[in-house]
C-alpha cells in the first residue's frame, strides 16, 4: 500500500473545502438544469470538437433507411435483399464496415448470430443476429463500454411479421445514435474499448442483448458500463407538449444480480441508491448535462418504465452496470401500432415524420460525452472498502491502485445519506488509503480516480471491511 493521508474537517469546513474543489471540476450550468453536482466535469476542447461532428442529417438518413425495409420484425425475411430484418442487418453491417475502414485498423465489424430455439414470442427456431462494431482501446483495451439500440420493429400484434412496421422511433432512432457514434469515434483513439451494437430480438424478449451480455460474461469481460438507446427519436408527448432538451436515463438501485450476502450488507449499512448503475448514471450527469450537449439528463431511479423493459436488463442480470436512455415523454400512438388513420383523421404508426432529429442528435451528444470520457478516464476504483475493525468517529477508506499509466491519484467524495448527488469532493493524492474526520455512520462515502488530464472515473461505493 502507498502511504495514507488524513483529512481533518468539521462539517462546516468540509462544505467549504468541497465547494472549492467542486469549482475546479464543475461544469457550467445551462438553461433547464439545476446547479451541477460537486463531481461534475467540464467538457474539454477535444470533447466539444467531437460533439460538434454529430450530424442530425445523418441520423435522419439512417432512420429513413431503416424504415425503408418495410418491416424489421425478428420473424421477418432474412434473405430478401430489400425487405425484412435480413436486409436491415446487411445494410447495418456495410455501414459499420465503412466506418471501420477509416479507423486505421482499430475498429472491426461483425455479425454476432445464434439460433434461438422455440420460446415465448419465437414460435420456431429463428436466427437472431446482432450487428457489432468494436473500437479497440489503445491503452486499457480490456476495459469495455457498450452502447446499443435494437433494430427489430413491431406493430400492434407482436407476432405480425409481415405488415409494415416502420419502427422509426422504436428503435431506428436508437440505432441511428449508435451508428453516428461509431462514425465519429472510429477516427479517434480511445484508451479503452467501445462496442457499438445494433441488436435484434428486443421486441420478442431481449434475445439479442441477452446473447451479447452472456458472451461477455462467459469471456470474463470487464464491461464497466452499458447504455441502451431505446425510443430516443421524439421530444413530443401524446398531448402535444414538447421537451426537446431533456433525456431520461433509467438506472436501477438494488442490483438485479445482488446476492443474499450483498443484500444483507446493504440492509445493514445502506446503499440502495449507490449501485454501480446509479454511480454510472451520476457520471453521465457529471459529464453530459451541460452546454456542450445542450441537454438536461433526468435520471430516473428505477430499472425501466412500468410494464416495459430494454436491452440493458440482460447486462444488469449478469452484474454489469447498465442504464437506458429514453425520450422525456412518449407518444404511444407512434410506437407498437399498426400504421393507419382512424375515423377522426388521427395518424397512427411509428413513422419518421413524428421524429425530431435535432433532438436525437443531442441525445447522441449525451452518449458521446459519457462514452468518450469513460473511455479516456481511469477505470472505476476496485476494492474500495471502509474499515470497521474499531469503533471510531473517523472514517478510513482503502482501495486498490489502478494500473493506468496516466493515473494521477484519487478523490474522496461524500454526501448526506438523504442527498441524491455527491456534494463534497477532496483530492487525496496517489494513495490507496485515506482517513476522513467524519463519521461513516452519518454520511455516504465514495472514491474516484483521476488521471493527469484531469478526467475522473465513476465513483466506487465502498463496502464495509473488518
Amino acid at each position: 500500500m502507498r502511504p495514507s493521508r488524513r483529512t481533518v474537517l468539521t462539517a462546516t469546513a468540509a462544505a467549504g473545502a468541497a465547494g472549492a474543489t467542486a469549482g475546479t471540476a464543475a461544469a457550467a450550468p445551462h438553461p433547464g438544469s439545476g446547479r451541477p453536482p460537486a463531481t461534475a466535469q467540464r467538457p474539454s476542447r477535444e470533447l466539444r470538437s467531437l460533439l460538434g461532428e454529430i450530424d442530425p442529417d445523418r441520423i435522419a438518413a439512417t432512420v429513413h433507411k431503416l424504415v425503408s425495409f418495410g418491416t424489421r420484425h425478428t420473424l421477418s425475411a432474412q434473405d430478401d435483399p430489400a425487405r425484412g430484418i435480413g436486409a436491415a442487418r446487411d445494410w447495418l453491417l456495410a455501414e459499420l464496415h465503412s466506418y471501420a475502414a477509416g479507423s486505421g485498423g482499430r475498429m472491426t465489424a461483425e455479425l454476432q448470430s445464434y439460433v434461438q430455439e422455440p420460446a415465448p414470442r419465437i414460435p420456431a427456431a429463428t436466427r437472431i443476429t446482432n450487428v457489432v462494431a468494436t473500437l479497440r482501446g489503445s491503452v486499457t483495451p480490456d476495459r469495455i463500454y457498450v452502447v446499443a439500440g435494437h433494430y427489430d420493429s413491431r406493430v400492434t400484434d407482436v407476432m405480425d411479421a409481415t405488415s409494415d412496421a416502420p419502427g422509426a422511433d422504436d428503435d431506428a432512432s436508437g440505432v441511428a445514435v449508435v451508428l453516428e457514434l461509431a462514425r465519429v469515434l472510429a477516427r479517434r483513439r480511445p484508451a479503452s474499448t467501445i462496442v457499438f451494437a445494433a441488436v435484434a430480438g428486443e421486441e420478442q424478449g431481449l434475445y439479442g442483448s441477452a446473447h451479447m451480455a452472456q458472451r461477455f460474461r462467459a469471456a470474463g469481460a470487464d464491461v464497466q458500463g452499458m447504455f441502451t438507446n431505446d425510443i430516443v427519436g421524439s421530444s413530443t408527448a401524446d398531448d402535444g407538449t414538447r421537451d426537446p432538451y431533456t433525456i431520461r436515463l433509467f438506472a436501477e438501485g438494488v442490483p438485479s444480480s445482488e446476492t443474499p450476502e450483498q443484500a444483507a450488507i446493504r440492509r445493514s449499512v445502506g446503499g440502495e441508491n449507490d449501485s454501480a448503475t446509479r454511480q454510472l448514471a451520476r457520471f453521465v450527469r457529471d459529464v453530459a448535462d451541460n452546454d456542450a450537449t445542450g441537454m438536461n439528463v433526468r435520471v430516473i431511479y428505477r430499472r425501466d418504465r412500468y410494464r416495459r423493459g430494454g436491452d440493458h436488463i440482460p447486462f444488469l442480470e449478469r452484474g454489469y452496470p447498465a442504464a437506458r436512455f429514453t425520450e422525456p415523454a412518449e407518444d404511444f400512438a407512434h410506437q407498437h401500432q399498426d400504421v393507419r388513420v382512424d375515423e377522426t383523421g388521427k395518424q397512427y404508426g411509428d413513422l419518421p415524420e413524428f421524429c425530431d432529429f435535432d433532438f436525437t442528435a443531442r441525445v447522441a451528444r449525451v452518449n458521446a460525452a459519457a462514452l468518450w470520457t469513460l473511455a479516456q478516464a481511469p477505470g472505476t476504483p476496485r476494492g474500495a472498502k471502509i474499515l470497521t475493525s474499531t469503533l471510531t468517529n473517523a472514517t478510513e477508506l482503502v482501495w486498490s491502485r489502478g494500473t493506468e499509466p496516466d493515473l494521477a491519484g484519487y478523490e474522496v467524495v461524500w454526501r448526506e445519506t438523504t442527498a441524491p448527488e455527491w456534494t463534497h469532493v477532496i483530492p487525496v493524492g496517489d494513495v490507496t488509503t485515506h482517513e476522513v474526520d467524519l463519521s461513516k455512520d452519518n454520511v455516504f462515502f465514495g472514491v474516484r480516480a483521476v488521471n493527469r488530464a484531469g478526467l475522473r472515473s465513476p465513483v466506487a461505493f465502498p463496502a464495509p471491511a473488518a
